[in-house]
């Protein structure tokens, strides 16, 4: 929520602001997708031939969606038009196109983590309507209801979620059994099975994590503080980052660090996946969107000797396991000029009943049940990752203060600035954002 994304703290540059432009050549997606399928997608024929252009990132867990809104909705004198993008690419896409008075696009993914921003700042059209209107065509009803919840705002529904994606560990089974190592359940066990992993002269850095300096880490230091059951913001929305849990929170991430290649903050979740391909990582905590990567061969030789459990708790003591949730969804941006209700038929029909059970295994579909343990190699850990997660805080300030303060929070895991000094500094930035 990505990116990390990380997703979700990428997409922080699109709080407040919104809007982009892409053109690209050619009609309909070049993904090409294998877990994309073809569904019923009752467009009616506008007046006059139109493009539908759809921004969304590239990844195994949405691409599904995308391709088959793009191949089954694409007929009757509408064209869907979805051009492949990395995250980075997306976030300022959004921005930009958000921003103006007119969007490039007409249908923008967006996250559970920004949708209080973009709502409130009424960026985004309500969809309690054709949600309505939809409903039983689609059975929409099926879709979770936490899901759903987690795309609104204010009591208004921004986005028809598609997927979830949650934090879980990954890790090497073969490695872990051979050394007799248990699946640590805390970041102390983590370090401890470090520690006979570099002894045992396996790996010098056996920990990877996504700890981007311009995003995935503010992203990792939110998990932290969820994990101690607080984030940056309480639920009267006061900053609460320079507090007992924030600075437990960077001591536990800076404990990990001696454990992880020095150029951690370097490291975005492909690059922690490739730790992991290259066999250089024995343990991993990435989005469960980028696990079903690790088990196919053509990406690893390695793929038959990863398993999955939910992520570990920062302490013994803490209340809920270092871990984020992101929702992903699809959007009507205030300004595009293409009819709603056409829009919504196709965003409902990529995420109809048998393009989410299609979607599976690379995706966390929004529909409740059709992650298992048997369908999905990361499914158990995928659902115990959910149900050991501190529920959300919502509050219109999270995505900005997390943009404001995530040079600050680099500084302090690269050892530029004492843990006191960052916390002060972040707080500061906090306050000044909620007023």
């Amino acid at each position: 929520m990505p990116n990390t994304r990380t997703r979700l703290t990428a997409l922080v540059a699109v709080v407040g602001v919104a809007a982009l432009a892409l053109t690209g050549c050619g009609a309909g997606t070049r993904t090409g997708n294998a877990n994309s399928t073809s569904v019923a997608c009752d467009v009616t024929a506008p007046s006059e031939p139109l493009t539908v252009n759809v921004l969304a990132y590239n990844s195994s867990a949405i691409d599904p969606y995308t391709d088959t809104m793009a191949t089954s909705c694409s007929h009757d004198g509408v064209t869907v038009k979805h051009d492949p993008i990395d995250f980075g690419g997306q976030v300022t896409k959004t921005t930009a196109t958000l921003s103006a008075p007119t969007g490039t696009y007409d249908i923008v993914e967006t996250y559970s983590y920004v949708i209080p921003s973009l709502a409130s700042t009424e960026k985004l059209q309500p969809l309690d309507d054709l949600y309505a209107k939809y409903k039983d065509q689609y059975k929409l009803g099926d879709l979770s209801p936490s899901m759903l919840q987690g795309m609104s705002y204010d009591g208004k529904l921004y986005a028809l979620p598609m997927q979830a994606q949650m934090f879980v560990m990954a890790y090497r089974s073969d490695v872990f059994s051979e050394l007799g190592l248990a699946v640590p359940t805390t970041f102390d066990e983590m370090t401890a099975a470090a520690e006979k992993i570099k002894a045992a002269g396996l790996m010098q850095y056996p920990i990877a994590l996504p700890w981007l300096a311009t995003a995935d880490i503010t992203t990792g230091f939110q998990a932290a503080m969820n994990s101690l059951d607080a984030d940056f913001v309480d639920d009267s929305g006061a900053v609460t980052i320079e507090s007992d849990a924030g600075e437990k929170a960077l001591n536990a991430m800076l404990a990990l660090k001696p454990y992880m290649d020095p150029q951690v903050t370097t490291f975005d979740q492909p690059k922690v996946q490739q730790q992991l391909y290259n066999g250089t990582a024995a343990m991993a905590i990435m989005f469960s969107g980028r696990m079903t990567d690790l088990t196919k061969p053509e990406n690893t030789s390695l793929s038959d000797s990863f398993a999955f459990a939910a992520p570990p708790k920062v302490s013994a003591d803490a209340t809920y396991t270092y871990d984020r949730l992101s929702i992903d969804g699809w959007s009507i941006p205030f300004n595009t000029s293409i009819d709603h209700d056409l829009l919504f038929t196709l965003m409902a029909a990529s995420v109809s009943e048998d393009a989410s059970k299609a979607s599976v295994p690379a995706a966390y579909p929004a529909r409740e049940g059709l992650v298992t343990e048997s369908n999905t190699p990361y499914g158990k850990a995928a659902n115990e990752s959910i149900a050991s997660a501190m529920p959300t805080v919502v509050s219109p300030h999270l995505a900005d203060i997390t943009n404001a303060i995530t040079p600050v929070l680099a500084k302090v895991i690269n050892g530029e600035l004492s843990v006191s000094d960052g916390l002060a500094q972040m707080q500061s930035l906090g306050e000044q954002i909620v007023g």
